[in-house]
C-alpha cells in the first residue's frame, strides 16, 4: 500500500504536453526554472500559447493528432486534472543535442530551437508521473505561472504510475544519454493506429502491444477475452446436438481462426462447396465432413461420402495429397472406423476442435498449420483425439516455457539491479528456477530472440558484436491461461 502524498501546487503546462506525459510518450518537460530534486506537484493542462508557434509546428506529425485532440478537449469552465508527478532531476542541453532530443520527445526541432532563444542550453525537468485514480475538476485560473497553489490540497498516493520503476529507469537514463530512438517507424505506426484504438479492441490491443514495446507504458496484460470466444465455445455443444447446419458453420469458423483460407470455408453457406462441408486451399490442401449427433452413432456414410465427394471435387492426385478431416461427434461403428483408417482420414470430436480453436484464441498465432499438418499426415489414422492432444499439448509446454523465461528475466534484473543481462548469466539462472525443461544456450538465446522481436515485445534487446554477447532485458509478462 503506497503512502499518500499531499500537493498543494500545480505545474502549468500545455494541454498536449500534459497527454504525452500522461501517455508515457515522454516523461520529461521543458523548464524555464530549475525544479528541486523531490518536488511534487499536480500537472494542471492550459491552452497557453506555446512560443507562439502553431501546433502543426511544435509537434511532430505523430503525435500531432494527439496533440489537436488534447487541445480540443479543453473546457473553459473547468481544468481537468489527470495525474500528478515528482521531479526526478533536471538537466541542461547544448543546441547540438536538438535532432536527438527530437526524437525523444514529442517536439519537432524547430519547437526546441525558439525554446532555446537566446539561451545557451535548453532546461528539461524529468517527471514521474502518476494517474489519478479519478479525475480532478478545479476551476481555470486567470493567469498562469509555472506553478499555481492548490485550494484545496491535493491527497494522491504512487498506486497508478504510468511507468514503472524500471521502464522509467531506461526512458530516463535514454534521455540522460541521448540515446537515439530504436523504433521509429512503431512509432510513426502506433500514431497510425491511435485513433482507431478509441473504437477497435483489435487496434487497441496493437496500440498497448507497441506502447509497452517502445516503452511508453508498463501496464501489464490483461489477456483481454477474444470476442469470437462465445461461438468458440459453442462448437462441442452444437456438434453434441442435431443442429447439423449450425455445426457447419461452426466447424468453418474455427478453420478460418486457426489460420485456413479457401473457396470451401464460408461460414454463412449452407452447404460446402462441391458437396463438402468444408475445403481449405491454403496454407495446405484440407477437405472434410461434419456430423453432428446427441446420441446416434456415426456410420459409414460419412467417411464414404468424404471420400467419393473429395474423389470427385478435387480429383484423385489432389485428393490423395490433402489432408482428410472428420470432425465427428459420437462413437464410429465398425464400418465407419474402417474406412476412416484405411482411407487416412482422421477423426476428431467437436470437443477437440474446440480446444484447438480455443488455445488459437487466448494466444494469437500459436497454433502452427505445417506443424499441425505434419501430426495429421501421421498414423495412426481414423480416430486422432490422442495425436491431435498430443500437438495441443506441445503448444501448450511451448507458450509455458517462453512465460518462464520472461518471468525469469524480469527476476534477474530485479534481484540484481541490472538493466539488462547476458545470455550466459540468464541460463545459469535458468537452471536454478525449477526449469519445464532443459535448454542449451543457443536454444535458449533463440527464443529470447522470438520473445524480444517487435511483433511480440515481451523483451527488450541490446544487439552485441555476435550472438553471445546479446543482453535483454524485461518489458511485458505473457499470462498463461
Amino acid at each position: 500500500m503506497s503512502e499518500s502524498v499531499v500537493l498543494d501546487t500545480a505545474l502549468c503546462l500545455p494541454a498536449s504536453d500534459v497527454e504525452a506525459l500522461i501517455q508515457g510518450r515522454m516523461m520529461a518537460t521543458m523548464s524555464r526554472n530549475f525544479i528541486n530534486l523531490g518536488r511534487q506537484f499536480a500537472l494542471y493542462p492550459t491552452n497557453i500559447p506555446i512560443n507562439l508557434q502553431p501546433y502543426e509546428e511544435y509537434y511532430c506529425s505523430s503525435f500531432l493528432p494527439i496533440a489537436q485532440t488534447a487541445l480540443a478537449q479543453i473546457d473553459c469552465e473547468k481544468v481537468v486534472v489527470k495525474a500528478w508527478a515528482r521531479c526526478e532531476g533536471c538537466k541542461m542541453y547544448p543546441p547540438e543535442s536538438l535532432d536527438t532530443l527530437s526524437q525523444l520527445t514529442v517536439w519537432t526541432k524547430e519547437a526546441l530551437q525558439r525554446s532555446l532563444g537566446q539561451r545557451p542550453h535548453i532546461f528539461l525537468a524529468y517527471l514521474r508521473v502518476y494517474l489519478l485514480p479519478q479525475s480532478l475538476d478545479i476551476p481555470p485560473q486567470s493567469q498562469n505561472p509555472d506553478f499555481l497553489p492548490l485550494r484545496p490540497s491535493l491527497s494522491v498516493s504512487e498506486e497508478k504510475p504510468v511507468l514503472n520503476d524500471r521502464t522509467f529507469a531506461q526512458r530516463k537514463r535514454q534521455l540522460e544519454k541521448l540515446e537515439p530512438a530504436l523504433h521509429p517507424e512503431l512509432e510513426e505506426l502506433q500514431s497510425a493506429i491511435a485513433s482507431l484504438a478509441i473504437s477497435q479492441p483489435a487496434a487497441k490491443q496493437l496500440d498497448d502491444d507497441i506502447k509497452v514495446f517502445l516503452g511508453w507504458s508498463s501496464n501489464q496484460p490483461t489477456n483481454p477475452l477474444d470476442l469470437d470466444l462465445p461461438w468458440i465455445q459453442k462448437i462441442a455443444e452444437v456438434g453434441n446436438s442435431s443442429d447439423g447446419h449450425t455445426f457447419e458453420k461452426l466447424v468453418r469458423r474455427g478453420l478460418l481462426k486457426l489460420g485456413f483460407t479457401g473457396s470451401g470455408l464460408n461460414p454463412d453457406a449452407t452447404g460446402g462447396a462441391g458437396g463438402m462441408d468444408f475445403y481449405a486451399e491454403q496454407p495446405y490442401l484440407i477437405v472434410g465432413e461434419c456430423k453432428a449427433t446427441k446420441t446416434e452413432k456415426v456410420t459409414d456414410g460419412t467417411p464414404a461420402q468424404l471420400l467419393k465427394i473429395g474423389m470427385n471435387h478435387l480429383g484423385k492426385v489432389q485428393y490423395e495429397n490433402s489432408i482428410k478431416l472428420i470432425v465427428a461427434a459420437g462413437e464410429l461403428n465398425f464400418y465407419a472406423l474402417r474406412t476412416a483408417t484405411e482411407n487416412q482420414m482422421n477423426v476428431i470430436s467437436p470437443e477437440t476442435l474446440q480446444k484447438l480453436v480455443e488455445l488459437q484464441a487466448h494466444h494469437k498465432n500459436s497454433i502452427n498449420l505445417l506443424e499441425l499438418k505434419e501430426y495429421l499426415q501421421q498414423a495412426p489414422f481414423g480416430l486422432a483425439e490422442d495425436k491431435v492432444n498430443i500437438y495441443i499439448e506441445k503448444v501448450e509446454q511451448s507458450i509455458k516455457l517462453r512465460s518462464h523465461i520472461i518471468q525469469l528475466v524480469k527476476n534477474y534484473l530485479q534481484n540484481s539491479g541490472a538493466e539488462s543481462a547476458g545470455v550466459d548469466a540468464l541460463h545459469g539462472a535458468y537452471f536454478g528456477s525449477h526449469p519445464p525443461q532443459p535448454l542449451k544456450t543457443a536454444e535458449m538465446h533463440e527464443i529470447l530472440i522470438e520473445l524480444s522481436s517487435p511483433l511480440t515485445g515481451y523483451l527488450g534487446r541490446i544487439k552485441g558484436s555476435n550472438w553471445n554477447s546479446d543482453r535483454f532485458y524485461f518489458l511485458r509478462d505473457l499470462l498463461v491461461n
